[in-house]
């Protein structure tokens, strides 16, 4: 009797990289039950996993689309079961099972660890989204699924404000933090598995550990920070995402500024500058506080700041949406997200007067990026003919034939990258390395260097007089 065989797994993670990591504490379940093999491609899959995102209209269309993709493949014999998982089946999971009644699980944002049970059948319901409440811990198994030697590091799940356009409370309940001593743990972990730099994230960074203590002290990231840098040792990089305006605190500057591993680099959504549409979206902000604090990242040597902002909401005049082009020209913010706005059912801005017509949306959403894209190309040029470290990511996506990494002020995915060529016959440097890059090249996005040899590393150049310092690395 010949032994039955092994079913094989994709997985597809759709939405931000607190989603993502969800998806690889799900690939880390499957691996450690043994019963499955995962694989990299759905043409190799009898299964596939969807972990979806439900955000905004974009992203539910996406993840719908996805969806009904694998379920194409299912009804022609390709794929024996489609599971969905994440907010979007959080929210809708009454109506995706009644419209696509193809799928064979629903999973929520709590309770996708039962991912085992859904892949074999054996979960009392199709549908489980609503009991238990999972939150991540350094002993919970998980397969780091990003190339090279950076990795996701979820510090707290759910976010406890009330923005009026966001729906993430609802989907993922309110912030609940992990503790330090478990967040350390995990980042002494990844650093022994190879990882050389470490991203924090969270849907509110800058109010990370306030659930967790009853005086409500502001200074557990700083703690969080301090300990990790500290005992992390193996780990080189440590950067930080979704740093929310409120509860920036002068500790958290200080840190950036000082000689340490936590990388010199600011996310920070803004999403307006008017103070009408400020407190309109509930962002618990004055606009001349939000001016000061942008003014006091701009002190900080090295710094690259990153933001986002959202154009077209309910209301937004001419006047208002002008006034955030010229704060955003004289800001000059060094990476810019733009979204236009989208009404989300459920939130209190959908329900709002003032709903603008998609078209002025997108002309606004245009022209802010316009703008952005020549300051963009402008600081970028400002690092040509100095010298920068890069973390070496592997293969360009772009070009088969060229390496690409990151310097500091890079994220992955969101920002730009550096193409890496060589000028000696020495070996050539594999994912996860950190190496010296002669900038030499750039655009309104990305960076071309050579990749300095060992023995002609002379350090990092400070530009003393303007232009950009890129000493601490």
């Amino acid at each position: 009797m010949t032994q039955e065989k092994r079913k094989k797994v994709h997985m597809i993670s759709l939405g931000c990289p607190k989603n993502r990591v969800d998806s690889e504490v799900m690939v880390g379940l499957i691996q450690d039950d043994g019963e499955f093999d995962m694989v990299g491609d759905a043409d190799q899959a009898d299964i596939v996993v969807v972990n979806t995102c439900g955000f905004i209209d974009d992203a539910k269309e996406e993840s719908i689309n996805t969806i009904l993709e694998m379920v194409e493949r299912k009804n022609v014999g390709l794929l024996d079961k489609v599971v969905v998982s994440g907010c979007l089946s959080q929210r809708y999971s009454g109506d995706l099972e009644v419209e696509i009644p193809e799928v064979d699980a629903i999973l929520g944002t709590k309770t996708f660890t039962a991912i085992n049970e859904a892949l074999k059948g054996e979960l009392a319901e199709k549908t489980y989204v609503q009991p238990g409440s999972f939150i991540m811990d350094h002993e919970v198994a998980r397969t780091n699924t990003i190339r090279g030697g950076t990795a996701y590091l979820k510090i707290a799940e759910g976010c406890s404000r009330s923005c009026s356009y966001c729906i993430i409370p609802k989907i993922r309940g309110t912030q609940e933090s992990r503790t330090i001593d478990d967040v350390v743990l995990e980042a002494k972990r990844l650093g022994q598995s190879g990882v050389k730099e470490i991203i924090l994230v969270a849907q509110d960074m800058t109010s990370y550990g306030i659930d967790l203590d009853p005086k409500k002290n502001r200074d557990y990231l700083v703690r969080l920070l301090r300990r990790l840098d500290e005992e992390a040792t193996e780990v080189d990089w440590i950067r930080m995402l979704y740093m929310y305006p409120w509860n920036f605190t002068d500790e958290v500057l200080e840190i950036l500024q000082e000689e340490n591993r936590i990388l010199p680099y600011v996310d920070m959504p803004l999403q307006h500058i008017n103070q009408r549409i400020l407190k309109s979206m509930r962002r618990n902000i004055q606009r001349d506080r939000q001016a000061e604090l942008i003014a006091r990242l701009r002190a900080v040597d090295d710094l690259v700041l990153r933001t986002t902002f959202i154009v077209g909401y309910p209301g937004e005049t001419d006047a208002e949406f002008q006034e955030l082009y010229d704060w955003m020209e004289e800001v000059r913010f060094d990476r810019v997200g733009i979204f236009t706005y989208s009404p989300e059912e459920g939130t209190p801005a959908a329900e709002m007067d003032g709903q603008l017509p998609e078209e002025v949306k997108i002309a606004r959403r245009d022209a802010l990026m316009e703008l952005q894209q020549q300051i963009s190309l402008e600081k970028n040029e400002e690092w040509v003919g100095y010298n920068t470290e890069v973390i070496v990511d592997g293969v360009s996506e772009q070009h088969e034939a060229v390496l690409e990494g990151r310097h500091y002020g890079q994220a992955p995915d969101i920002d730009g990258v550096v193409y890496l060529s060589f000028d000696y016959g020495g070996d050539l440097p594999t994912p996860g390395d950190i190496v010296e890059v002669e900038i030499q090249q750039a655009t309104a996005y990305d960076l071309a260097g050579v990749v300095i040899p060992k023995e002609r590393d002379e350090g990092p150049i400070r530009i003393e007089e303007g232009g950009v310092s890129l000493a601490k690395q």
